[in-house]
């Protein structure tokens, strides 16, 4: 099952990332993470995990498989049954625009039944998390140049 969003963000790319990538701070900009926590460190890196409260579900550890800096990472969840994988994309559209695209996607026997299951609520948390992301990638875009 595989879930997708995309926003386009009126900042530029690599103010997105950096704030995209600060991920024990999503739970300031998207109600759709309650906690997130680093277990080997804040940063995002291969290797790294990172446990993640979300309303209505357990807590789940995700473990970062892949980073291209400055464009995207995947991090990825194993539960019995299933694998959940998140691919975060970063694009330059023009300007100061940037593309963000998620990818959700979830395999395996269970892991293809909860993704049927958790629809929904799959789609309704990665719009929150797009729209929490313009408004403060772009909060902060409207601050650094009005102090410039």
């Amino acid at each position: 099952m595989l879930s997708l969003s995309s926003v386009e963000i009126d900042a530029p790319a690599d103010l997105v990332w950096d704030v995209f990538t600060d991920v024990e701070h999503w739970p300031e900009w998207t109600a759709s993470v309650t906690r997130l926590t680093g277990l080997d460190g804040p940063q995002i890196a291969v290797g790294r995990r990172f446990q993640i409260k979300q309303p209505r579900m357990p807590k789940l550890v995700w473990t970062v498989t892949e980073v291209v800096p400055g464009a995207s990472w995947t991090w990825v969840q194993h539960s019995p049954g299933g694998v959940t994988s998140a691919r975060h994309r970063i694009s330059t559209v023009g300007g100061n625009a940037t593309l963000v695209r998620q990818e959700l996607e979830q395999r395996g026997i269970l892991g293809s039944l909860v993704g049927v299951l958790m629809r929904q609520m799959t789609q309704r948390y990665l719009a929150l998390e797009a729209q929490g992301l313009k408004a403060r990638s772009e909060g902060l875009w409207k601050l650094r140049g009005s102090n410039a």
